[in-house]
């Protein structure tokens, strides 16, 4: 069989962005303590009439146009998000309509918290390996939810990626693995406007028992040290945790700051480590081994072994992350509050 991987790649991300201090402004001293000890100074922020279905539109048309191939030649379609549009509708199908795939397709959408577009990338694989499609699609993309005041408003952002995955790839997929537990340390209850988090669990045992064990697991099964990496990405739930965890492994700066995003583009939730694998291959060369994890709370972790090839000579995406990151159009809170429906009127 053939090598399986990403035969192409595309993000989006919305023009709008929020200073942290412009939210800490309106929050007053506890939130300028908040702001200071995340790493991040803006996020992107989703217009009244974008959402994940647009969002995961824009990327997957991106991602079509890196891979060379014809949307009917996609038979399956998986958008893994924790801000799905409906309740009870799919995403997914909203996708592969506007893609004009054809009809006789697998369609499913994803959630778990912040990994469900590399779940996926998994099943995708899984499902060109199995022989069951030629090429699958996987998303991830989210409008991330923060309640006003909380610490998760500094950071919970818009954006998402997309990923062709199927043969001739331009990122072999070499190995993949999971790592899961029941950790209760964020969660939002049917109906909730906003989610809650267990505080004390965010970090340990939480974030980085989960990102730290996949990665260890994922290299010691493949006999691979940190080194032997060329670029490194995690999970980015604030700039503070995939440093700490990634520097806690031995990987050193310049393997894991190209993909390193969420500093001013924030935390794009199952966007966010896609996000930060697409920034790495606008970049990467032939030959160079990434390491890929994410973390999804609840809890768990899935990691990636990808080897770049000559394919991405010829298909790197357009257009590029920068595009999206550079293209930016300042608001204030006020604006804010509106076009995400924080305002309610009686």
């Amino acid at each position: 069989m053939s090598e399986i991987g990403i035969s192409g790649y595309g993000c989006y991300v919305p023009r709008f962005r929020i200073r942290t201090e412009e939210i800490a402004r309106v929050w007053g001293q506890d939130g300028q303590k908040v702001a200071s000890g995340l790493g991040v100074t803006e996020k992107a922020v989703a217009d009244s009439d974008e959402d994940t279905a647009t969002i995961s539109v824009e990327a997957a048309r991106n991602a079509l146009s890196s891979s060379r191939i014809a949307p009917e030649e996609i038979g399956a379609v998986f958008v893994g998000s924790e801000s799905h549009p409906y309740a009870v509708k799919p995403t997914g199908t909203i996708v592969a309509e506007a893609l004009m795939c054809n009809n006789d397709l697998f369609v499913a959408d994803y959630e778990f918290a912040c990994k469900a577009g590399t779940a996926a990338m998994q099943t995708c694989f899984a499902m060109v390996k199995a022989g069951m499609v030629k090429h699958g699609l996987a998303i991830g993309a989210d409008t991330a939810q923060g309640k006003p005041g909380d610490a998760l408003e500094y950071t919970a952002a818009s954006g998402g990626a997309a990923f062709i995955i199927g043969n001739s790839p331009l990122a072999v997929i070499e190995d993949t693995y999971s790592f899961t537990t029941d950790t209760p340390d964020f969660w939002r209850r049917e109906g909730d406007s906003y989610p809650h988090h267990g505080h004390r669990f965010t970090g340990e045992p939480a974030y980085f028992r989960h990102v730290e064990t996949a990665a260890k697991n994922i290299m010691q099964r493949n006999s691979l040290s940190p080194h032997d990496f060329n670029h490194a990405v995690f999970h980015m739930p604030n700039a503070k945790f995939p440093q700490k965890a990634l520097s806690g492994l031995g990987l050193e700066k310049e393997q894991f700051l190209p993909g390193l995003i969420v500093t001013d583009i924030g935390n794009t939730y199952s966007g966010s480590s896609p996000l930060g694998l697409c920034a790495v291959l606008d970049i990467a060369k032939p030959g160079d081994r990434i390491l890929l994890v994410s973390y999804g709370s609840g809890a768990g972790s899935d990691a990636f072994v990808l080897r770049v090839t000559d394919e991405i000579l010829n298909k790197r995406t357009s257009p590029p992350f920068s595009f999206y990151r550079n293209r930016k159009e300042y608001i204030d809170y006020a604006t804010y509050a509106k076009i995400r429906g924080k305002l309610i009127v009686k």
